[in-house]
């Protein structure tokens, strides 16, 4: 390992027998140099702390480059295979010389692909050997992580391979008068006489690339301010926050929700649309082209489903269920996004509120005098004993400006209510916590003055005897005959 040779460098500058260190051209600095049980002296553990800051930072930057290497050979392995699958059928034919280097090219990015996972989880041990300080990489190598890279290794290794059953077949020629009837090809670059176990197992295989695409959540994470910035490392590890994919996707949400949303609805239409074309292709229906996929995923994501259009394949059939649990999950969340938008916040809500109150007591006030108004025509027109229906149309009036003001006094109420509900409770607890430090202080305060008075208490009761003992003295000395 290179820790152990640097560390053995070390050890071979320190002198055996007096424990000194030759540095700066000659200068002796007497250094004390730990004993290991075996009388081999240990290296320094200031210098091997600074070395293992300095490798810790160079693989994680190692980290980060195959990450960010391994989604682009990824993407490149899937967007060959979406060619291949597009380009098969109608520029070149089965067992063609086009078809087999296209399919070569998607076997070496793959096997390049699977290179860089091997050096990530390489760089990803041994950071973890500097982490933990061990010697010995088994250590690192846990059953769950063996599994986790055996699956990894399994998934980024899946890419079609029927074009090598075509090798050596040539292509269908067209005779004259004959065309080839493209249109009733096989949905990929394979020969229908292989039969239908071969064709579902390439549209499978082609299918299952595209979980290649967990890459982009590693290298999102890699690439994030929140880990690379110090600041939250080192608050994050006073509040025992691990900083996973899960912590970061929550922050993108709550500083760009909008903006994170609408991109994966975009890309996962896409996805799952060109999925049922490739389903649906060997069925010769309208949903095998690429605008009606597109109409039958929008309308299923969207949870509509007009039943113009329908799949017909069973892999059709999973993939819009599929896009459908994706669409109700997806509309939830922008929902709530749009209702975070929509939402007022602490300052607005009392600026509103306090408007409300006073447009409420204004029209409060209104009312009351109403109700005043009302009652002195009616009292009025009791004295003046004049046409009874007018006695009633004011006894009406009044009975009305007394519902009118009642139902303000509830909405004002109500209003008051809900103003109160938005007590911050950070705001209480620094007030209750103010008012507890007032009452330690009061506290103190008195029991210093109690302490000061017992002090006082003291001194004068002292004072009081010396008093009573000079009182007694001067006594005796002009009495004498007291004694």
């Amino acid at each position: 390992m290179e820790m152990t040779t640097r560390n053995l460098h070390l050890d071979s500058k320190v002198d055996n027998c007096d424990g000194v260190i030759n540095r700066n051209g000659g200068d002796m600095t007497e250094i004390s140099v730990p004993l290991s049980h075996s009388g081999k002296r240990m290296p320094q553990i200031e210098g091997g702390n600074l070395y293992r800051l300095r490798d810790r930072k160079v693989l994680l930057e190692n980290k980060k480059c195959l990450c960010a290497w391994a989604l682009g050979t990824a993407l490149l392995g899937t967007l060959l295979m979406i060619l291949h699958a597009e380009l098969c059928p109608f520029i070149y034919q089965p067992g063609s010389r086009y078809a087999f280097i296209i399919n070569c090219s998607i076997s070496i990015s793959t096997g390049c692909l699977l290179i860089l996972i091997v050096a990530f989880h390489y760089k990803d041990i041994r950071l973890f050997i500097i982490d933990h300080n061990q010697v010995d990489w088994r250590i690192a190598m846990t059953s769950r992580r063996v599994l986790g890279i055996s699956l990894e290794l399994l998934v980024c290794a899946i890419h079609p391979v029927g074009t090598y059953w075509e090798v050596g077949i040539p292509a269908p020629i067209a005779r004259e008068g004959v065309e080839v009837n493209s249109s009733n090809s096989a949905p990929l670059c394979v020969s229908s006489r292989h039969g239908e176990v071969l064709l579902d197992t390439e549209l499978l295989l082609s299918a299952l690339m595209f979980l290649r695409l967990y890459l982009v959540h590693r290298t999102i994470l890699l690439h994030s301010k929140v880990l690379l910035s110090a600041s939250y490392r080192s608050i994050g590890s006073l509040n025992n926050i691990n900083f996973t994919f899960r912590f970061v996707l929550k922050v993108l949400m709550n500083k760009y929700p909008a903006r994170t949303l609408m991109v994966f609805i975009f890309l996962f239409w896409l996805i799952a649309s060109w999925m049922l074309t490739l389903c649906e292709r060997q069925t010769q229906e309208e949903t095998g082209r690429m605008d009606t996929a597109l109409w039958l995923i929008a309308i299923t994501f969207l949870t509509v489903g007009y039943g113009d259009v329908s799949p017909k394949t069973s892999c059709g059939k999973v993939v819009c269920l599929f896009t459908g649990v994706m669409g109700v999950a997806c509309t939830a969340m922008l929902v709530a996004v749009m209702t975070k938008k929509l939402a007022l916040n602490k300052g607005e809500k009392h600026v509103h509120f306090f408007m409300m109150d006073i447009q409420i007591s204004k029209r409060i006030r209104h009312a009351a005098a109403n109700v005043l108004r009302e009652c002195w025509l009616l009292h009025r027109t009791n004295l003046t004993k004049g046409n009874s229906g007018e006695h009633r149309r004011h006894q009406r009036c009044l009975l009305e400006a007394i519902r009118v003001f009642r139902h303000l006094r509830l909405k004002q109420r109500k209003l008051r209510d809900y103003a109160s509900e938005m007590v911050d409770l950070p705001k209480m607890q620094m007030i209750m916590c103010d008012l507890s430090a007032n009452w330690n202080n009061s506290y103190r305060e008195l029991e210093q003055r109690i302490i000061s008075m017992e002090q006082k208490l003291d001194e004068l009761s002292h004072c009081f005897q010396q008093t009573s003992e000079l009182l007694a003295q001067a006594l005796c000395y002009r009495n004498p005959e007291i004694r």
